[in-house]
């Protein structure tokens, strides 16, 4: 990655600000983006990287962002939004701002990158999902689907790809110590540290892997778990 240059869209807490920490490190000439301003300035003072501040749900925000950014080597969608949530719950507002952020966020940003990676023939888009992504969980509304929405446009676009010189990779990590999976009040398995994480997403980056799920004990469960029928999956995971 040295003196490559990268976007990352969600860097200014948790796994984004492990990952840019870790780039940085390596020598990648990073440019940093998120909504928190003042944070996002601080740690790219820190890492001698460029600060774009950027609010994904806003589609002139994110063409501003993206002229401004010019070419990049790579990028990497970070940008989520999460609120833990089941059906007697239900908050159309929260489910909407999930689904804006996690998905259309990410659509909006590569609708700027990626025909330009693609007119060079080069290029790294990375984006990120969730083992929440892979079937439907309780207590999931609207992060979940957005999550797997992700993780399908992931894979259509490595289909569409192929062959050439622009490479997309999807991670799945399942929970991370952050801000957000504070909201939790259910007990998370394989519960990482964002510095564990950010590790194990660069591993995957330079893997060249299509889509690496992690951690891979507790991936194993949900992506077997898409065999199962239907009854005997909800049976199992259903809160009682």
């Amino acid at each position: 990655m040295k003196d490559q240059r990268w976007w990352l869209i969600g860097a200014s807490e948790g796994l984004g600000r492990a990952l840019a920490t870790a780039m940085a490190a390596e020598g990648a000439r990073l440019i940093l983006s998120a909504r928190g301003e003042e944070r996002l300035r601080a740690l790219a003072g820190d890492l001698d990287a460029r600060a774009l501040p950027l609010d994904v749900s806003d589609p002139a925000a994110v063409a501003t962002a993206a002229e401004a950014a010019g070419p990049v080597d790579g990028l990497i969608y970070l940008a989520g939004a999460y609120w833990p949530m089941t059906a007697q719950e239900w908050d159309s507002v929260r489910i909407e701002t999930m689904l804006d952020v996690n998905l259309n966020g990410a659509v909006r940003v590569l609708g700027h990158v990626l025909p330009g990676m693609i007119a060079r023939n080069q290029g790294r888009v990375v984006l990120t999902g969730s083992l929440a992504g892979f079937r439907g969980l309780p207590g999931s509304l609207g992060y979940g689907q957005s999550k797997a929405a992700l993780m399908n446009l992931g894979q259509s676009l490595q289909a569409d790809l192929r062959g050439t010189g622009v490479r997309v990779q999807l991670v799945n990590p399942g929970f991370i110590r952050t801000r957000l999976t504070d909201r939790n009040d259910f007990s998370m398995p394989f519960l990482m540290e964002p510095e564990d994480a950010a590790a194990r997403v660069l591993g995957a980056i330079r893997s060249g892997r299509p889509a690496t799920s992690f951690p891979m004990l507790f991936s194993w469960l949900f992506r077997a778990g898409r065999l199962l029928p239907t009854p005997l999956w909800n049976r199992l995971f259903a809160r009682s």
